[in-house]
């Protein structure tokens, strides 16, 4: 039988003409017209404060106890056991389920209140307290994930089951790109003060059931910052040039035949990985940054693959119109060692965090910039294991932990959410993770609700059925 006449469902729907493939090609074709319909039509839904975001996740956990949830009365509970009237039988992770008891352990770091906005912050970081005013603190974030991987998922992707698309990939998607030399997506990752932390897997970044066009794009900070990205010796710019015109009449003459859009995608790739070529280069090329710049954001700024040096990346991507730019910084798990694993990880993170928000606020770009800071889940107030004079661990805890959020269409200089006395439970303006989602959407002037693709029978969104914009922090 003629192979053209064996039609799947897939090319069946991709070749009609009132079908999915031609819907999805129109928002995949790269060059002027992708530029001019900016992302799916009638997106954004209405004027956006915020071009593009900056997610800094914190990845593992970090202790909120210890950073920006002050519990002055935790002294007065100390080495005492967790009531029950507080716990009132809340999840336990395996790890310290088992345990006998549950002591109480506070923070063994000051706290100070900074600003005009009189916000609490850690003696930890105090390069993040001179900078307070222009942050947004949610001290009652929730989520429903115990677990790191699930709960990594969950705050990426809006369900704790791999294979929905990345917050980035559906930003993306819905709003297009605002450059044609660069990813419109692009994830960069740096090692903790133990160079471990928990595994991050690309599908974290990833499209999922989305065109692969909106996967995020990782850059390396060992070689070529993007694979392949440099020509094997004897093969010339010309020679690239030829072999992509050769490839393009290929895949053109694949997508006569099949119809199907991710061609197209591929098509686009390779032209985007070709113009990468050139721009790459100059983005990651930092000699003409000043030595304040440098001196801003530390010594470690110089060094790639540091938190420090991806923070001054992302203000470079930033001003280049990339539109989603992550940063994972790992290791911040302490179920042990608190007292020697926390500060150095806040001596890592602080003074290249408070740089990028006061490089971006003195360039004015902090304006239509949404800075996100945060982990995928809290630390519990009990201490995990031993606890001695001289150590102790935090356990998980998802009932409440804090992130803080800067910029395009967030108020600034202001604090929402309260927990009770022993941080482990909320007492007020407590929000979930897909609350942080869909605020995060509207700030970019996207509905949540609306931003959807249809995937086996049924509408999808990033928040899934659930989630409402953070009112009372939008500008």
């Amino acid at each position: 039988m003629d192979h053209r006449l064996e039609w799947t469902r897939r090319h069946f729907f991709s070749r009609s003409g009132t079908g999915l493939g031609v819907a999805a090609l129109a928002s995949l074709l790269p060059g002027e017209l992708q530029a001019r319909t900016g992302g799916m039509p009638g997106i954004p839904h209405f004027a956006p404060k915020a071009k593009r975001v900056i997610y800094l996740f914190q990845s593992g956990g970090p202790s909120q106890m210890e950073t920006f949830d002050y519990k002055p009365r935790l002294t007065e509970f100390q080495g005492t056991n967790l009531p029950e009237s507080v716990r009132m039988g809340q999840r336990l992770t395996s790890m310290s389920a088992s345990q006998s008891s549950f002591p109480v352990v506070p923070s063994r770091y000051s706290f100070a209140q900074h600003g005009k906005s009189g916000a609490w912050v850690s003696e930890l970081l105090p390069h993040t307290a001179k900078v307070a005013d222009d942050l947004c603190f949610l001290k009652a974030v929730h989520t429903e994930a115990i677990n790191h991987d699930p709960a990594v998922t969950f705050l990426q992707t809006g369900s704790q089951v791999a294979g929905r698309p990345s917050m980035g990939s559906w930003v993306v998607y819905g709003l297009g790109a605002e450059t044609e030399d660069l990813p419109a997506f692009v994830v960069m990752i740096s090692p903790g003060s133990g160079g471990t932390g928990q595994p991050l897997y690309d599908r974290l970044w990833g499209n999922g059931f989305l065109p692969s066009k909106f996967q995020g794009v990782k850059f390396r900070s060992v070689g070529d910052p993007v694979l392949f990205l440099t020509d094997p010796p004897g093969f010339s710019k010309e020679n690239r040039r030829e072999y992509l015109d050769a490839l393009n009449q290929m895949n053109e003459a694949a997508f006569a035949e099949s119809g199907d859009p991710e061609v197209m995608t591929r098509i686009a790739q390779y032209e985007m990985a070709f113009r990468m070529q050139s721009s790459v280069p100059e983005l990651t090329d930092l000699s003409k940054e000043s030595d304040s710049v440098f001196a801003m954001y530390g010594d470690e700024s110089r060094k790639p693959g540091s938190y420090a040096y991806n923070c001054l990346l992302a203000r470079r991507l930033a001003e280049r119109g990339v539109r989603f730019i992550q940063l994972y910084h790992r290791d911040w798990d302490h179920h042990a060692n608190l007292p020697k694993g926390l500060p150095k990880m806040c001596q890592q993170t602080d003074q290249p965090t408070a740089a990028l928000i006061a490089d971006l606020k003195q360039r004015g770009m902090l304006d239509d910039t949404l800075v996100v800071w945060g982990g995928e889940f809290g630390r519990t107030v009990y201490c995990q294991g031993r606890l001695t004079k001289d150590d102790y661990g935090r356990d998980h805890h998802p009932r409440c932990f804090t992130i803080w959020m800067a910029g395009g269409g967030i108020k600034s200089g202001m604090t929402l959410g309260e927990t009770d006395d022993y941080c482990y439970n909320i007492v007020s303006g407590g929000v979930h993770v897909h609350d942080v989602q869909a605020t995060i959407l509207h700030c970019l002037g996207v509905d949540h609700t609306r931003l959807t693709y249809r995937f086996q029978g049924r509408y999808f969104r990033l928040t899934d059925v659930h989630g409402n914009r953070i009112k009372e922090i939008l500008a």
